[in-house]
């Protein structure tokens, strides 16, 4: 999983580059997960063939005979409809050209007022990993939303993408403990945006 602190570090390019490389390498498919429900920022990205791909195909059913991570929670009742009873809300849609299916959440099947609420769901990233290569996952931001460290405890391992020269290193040591607070494995830091001046390796060392 890919994470960042704050908004703007450029999280979701980096996953998404970093995804379109696990694929070429990939002989199943791999998947880039967005958890972002709400916006679908990956898939939309893809669409506009912001990466320079062939854009996106036919969808599939995400669901991998399985619950997904998310309920819904209706907004009358409180009453909260697991993923079994809301089909299709998770789909995967191809990259075409590649081997890189991008997750998209069907904001529009959910009912006027319902709210989606995240579940670690470990059989589902166990049925996911049986059938792919790799599995990139894109986290918001954590000043955004708390889906990223609601997942930490179900990722092999969680880098955090900072942008050079402006990140603070206290951010980082902080993002990385609360990782682990979660039960998730901090593996390292991706440095965005780097210049050829820039300090933040030095202070990050130090």
């Amino acid at each position: 999983m890919f994470i960042a602190a704050h908004e703007g570090e450029g999280t979701s390019s980096v996953a998404a580059s970093f995804a379109l490389m696990a694929a070429e390498k990939s002989r199943r498919a791999s998947w880039l997960v967005d958890l972002d429900l709400h916006e679908n920022p990956q898939y939309e990205a893809f669409e506009r063939g912001d990466f320079g791909t062939g854009g996106v195909s036919r969808a599939y059913d995400a669901s991998l005979g399985t619950r997904p991570f998310y309920d819904i929670i209706e907004a009358r009742r409180g009453e909260r409809r697991g993923a079994q009873d809301s089909p299709k809300l998770l789909a995967a849609h191809q990259i075409k050209g590649t081997r890189l299916l991008v997750t998209r959440f069907r904001n529009d099947r959910v009912a006027h007022g319902g709210k989606i609420h995240l579940s670690t769901r470990s059989e589902w990233w166990a049925a996911l990993r049986r059938g792919a290569d790799w599995v990139i996952v894109d986290a918001p931001a954590v000043e955004r939303s708390g889906a990223g460290l609601a997942m930490a405890s179900q990722m092999d391992g969680v880098i955090i993408v900072v942008q050079a020269d402006h990140t603070r290193p206290d951010t980082v040591t902080n993002l990385t403990k609360e990782i682990e607070a979660y039960g998730g494995q901090a593996l390292g830091v991706v440095m965005n945006r780097v210049r050829g001046d820039s300090r933040f390796i030095d202070r990050l060392a130090g």
